[in-house]
């Protein structure tokens, strides 16, 4: 990407399109039903753009997002992935887009004719509108990897209409070359294709030097109930986690918590790997000794400016294997490799990325497969790790890394303000609502 495109594209007006759930009932009740009950979790009952589910459904036919756009023209589009728990194939009917950056970092120039987008992802594309007047859907369709049909089949739409003397059309035109809601080839060919600019103006620097290293690995999972009494599989309450621990949400935060040195609320013991090994991606991966997993609050500590690699490993524990979007808040991170199957950590590293990794805050975690990240642990604080799929999240699929403070009041974390808001006890994770404070 020349310097002349990028003085471009910082004048663009960015149009910002929004995919998210929608659902017809409260979703905080739907949430506490789900957890206090201990099985699965409400599907949306459709999926928006900009808030309108589109022309496909009669409610918001009137209403549908319209993008109005001059023949010849390039636009500058801001796509977030706000869903509760859904990946996405986003495109534009008869019309390629180039990706060009996304979560806040500028990529090397992409065509394609689709992008998969997963919850917490940004993406900035651009799009010419060179086709003949007319009118053309935008589609936020589901990409989903698991085994089970446990997903929201419907489509959002919005329409990219150009503007100008022509007779429009009864329907826009639709894309058809959708691919199909579970190819996980393209998908991965996508994620695959993504770099990072690594020029001069945008340089990369990635950690060479690693002092901590993590393989962290990515499951759901059991945990009893009395009696047998929840919804889960077997009387138990489905749960989620990493390395086997599934996160605990505390009676005070843990920011709250580290900096008036508080004790009892977390556990800084959080396991750099998991306690046992096996075939993570076998297809018998059942019985109790790999499906139960260990509930509490234990967050990694980190020292100022330690250099950090995770690799994370997917699973098929409860044949359970699908895409996880792993989110870090506080830090972008480099993606410096990824691949299926089970990491092997004497191979896999020759094949890592150090050039032009995508510089990045959620990464897809691919079904069966692994995904290897660094980054500087330069940003004091407390800072939540987590599946950016919503069920997971409240089902334990998280941790925390406390960053230690460098010594100088610039390298330091910063105090409270005068007045904290204190947050609402029957907020969704709040501790009184917390699914796993509530097991007993």
């Amino acid at each position: 990407m020349t310097s002349k495109l990028m003085a471009v594209l910082k004048k663009f007006t960015v149009p910002t399109f929004v995919a998210a759930s929608w659902y017809k009932h409260d979703v905080m009740e739907l949430m506490r039903e789900t957890l206090s009950r201990g099985g699965t979790a409400n599907l949306s009952d459709a999926f928006t753009i900009n808030g309108q589910p589109g022309d496909l459904y009669p409610c918001s036919k009137e209403t549908t997002y319209r993008l109005m756009v001059d023949y010849g023209k390039t636009y500058l589009l801001r796509i977030v992935n706000a869903a509760q728990n859904q990946d996405f194939f986003f495109m534009i009917a008869e019309h390629n887009v180039t990706v060009v950056g996304g979560d806040a970092s500028y990529f090397k120039p992409l065509a394609t004719p689709y992008i998969m987008i997963t919850p917490g992802q940004t993406m900035d594309v651009l799009v010419t509108a060179d086709q003949p007047l007319g009118e053309y859907y935008i589609v936020a369709t589901p990409y989903f990897d698991g085994g089970a049909d446990d997903y929201d089949h419907s489509t959002a739409t919005a329409i990219f209409e150009y503007r100008g003397n022509y007779t429009h059309p009864s329907t826009p035109s639709f894309p058809y070359h959708i691919p199909a809601y579970n190819d996980t080839v393209v998908a991965s060919l996508f994620t695959s294709q993504i770099r990072s600019l690594a020029s001069p103006e945008h340089p990369v620097d990635v950690p060479l030097d690693v002092t901590t290293r993590m393989y962290l690995v990515v499951t759901m999972n059991l945990l009893p109930c009395p009696n047998d009494s929840c919804a889960g599989p077997d009387g138990y309450r489905i749960a989620a986690g990493l390395n086997n621990k599934t996160f605990e949400n505390p009676g005070v935060d843990i920011l709250r918590a580290y900096y008036w040195n508080m004790s009892g609320f977390y556990d800084p013991n959080f396991p750099d790997q998991p306690l046992h090994y096996f075939n993570f991606t076998s297809d018998d991966l059942l019985s109790n000794n790999v499906t139960i997993s260990d509930p509490g609050t234990r967050v990694k500590v980190l020292n100022y400016n330690d250099t950090v690699e995770i690799v994370f490993q997917g699973t098929n524990v409860m044949n359970s294997a699908e895409n996880h979007p792993i989110h870090l808040h506080g830090y972008k991170f480099y993606v410096v490799g990824r691949g299926q199957g089970i990491f092997n950590n004497e191979t896999d590293p020759k094949n890592y990325n150090l050039y032009d990794p995508p510089e990045l805050n959620t990464i897809p975690i691919p079904k069966d497969g692994w995904a290897t990240i660094r980054f500087k642990a330069s940003n004091p604080g407390v800072w939540f790790m987590h599946c950016h799929f919503d069920r997971h999240m409240s089902w334990g699929m998280e941790t925390a890394f406390i960053v230690k403070s460098g010594g100088t009041p610039e390298t330091s974390m910063k105090g409270p303000p005068a007045y904290m808001p204190p947050c609402d006890l029957e907020s969704f994770l709040g501790s009184k609502d917390s699914m796993l404070l509530k097991r007993g």
